[in-house]
């Protein structure tokens, strides 16, 4: 029980990091009405970055789901 937390906070932990390194393509210029639509598409570092923190969000909600059943 105690190594399900500790991956979960590990899991955590390297989620957050994840997604604040990510590189936003769109500011706020989006948000006050600019041009929003533009299509990036990622390469090298960044695409794995990017599914590094897709996979990282399953495995965290994955552990909260089975530390839930346990």
């Amino acid at each position: 029980m105690i190594i399900l937390k500790i991956l979960q906070v590990v899991s955590a932990i390297l989620l957050i990091l994840t997604i604040l390194i990510q590189h936003r393509a769109s500011g706020l210029t989006a948000t006050f009405g600019g041009s929003g639509a533009t299509f990036v598409q990622r390469r090298g570092a960044e695409k794995v970055i990017y599914k590094a923190s897709i996979w990282l969000s399953v495995i965290f909600f994955g552990l909260t789901v089975l530390e839930w059943y346990l």
